[in-house]
């Protein structure tokens, strides 16, 4: 069975990171989109906010589970069984912070972790987690950005009311 996992934030999910986990999902037999629990960061919502909207999210999608981890990768991966790892890319800078990383997890692994590098559909390029909060704590519509009920809990997030957008 090939399997990989797609690691991120997902603060919030956006269509582009729904891009990659369907394109992904269509090539190997399971997907495991696992949620980083990152200390260093101060998120919007909390990871088991995150893994629910994921699992909402992606349940028309079979192959794909959805979980959380803290820690390296590379010993989620090995106690997991998952020789792959899935990034996206929307700019040439992504790619030089996302080689880096890929070194890095493939020389800690002793070379069993595998990276494999989705670029982002165009139409989503310019999408980021932190572009969407942004857009949102101003009021502005994120409609384009993330899914119906992920914006909903957005701007409750923000205290911020979604019929101004209708």
């Amino acid at each position: 069975m090939k399997k990989a996992v797609y690691p991120g934030s997902f603060d919030p999910v956006t269509y582009g990171h729904l891009d990659i986990i369907k394109r992904a999902a269509s090539i190997f037999d399971e997907l495991t989109v696992s949620v980083l629990n990152n200390k260093e960061k101060k998120p919007l919502f909390s990871v088991e906010e995150r893994v629910k909207i994921l699992e909402e999210a992606t349940k028309d999608l079979p192959n794909v589970k959805v979980d959380s981890f803290s820690g390296l990768l590379i010993d989620y991966t090995k106690k997991n069984d998952i020789p792959v790892a899935i990034r996206g890319l929307r700019a040439v800078t992504d790619f030089e912070y996302e080689l880096q990383i890929a070194q890095t997890n493939r020389a800690l692994s002793k070379e069993q972790l595998d990276t494999m590098f989705f670029t982002t559909s165009l139409e989503y390029a310019y999408l980021s987690s932190s572009s969407v909060k942004e857009i949102a704590s101003f009021g502005g519509d994120i409609a384009m950005c993330v899914p119906d009920f992920v914006a909903e809990q957005v701007y409750e997030k923000y205290g911020i009311d979604r019929n101004q957008f209708k």
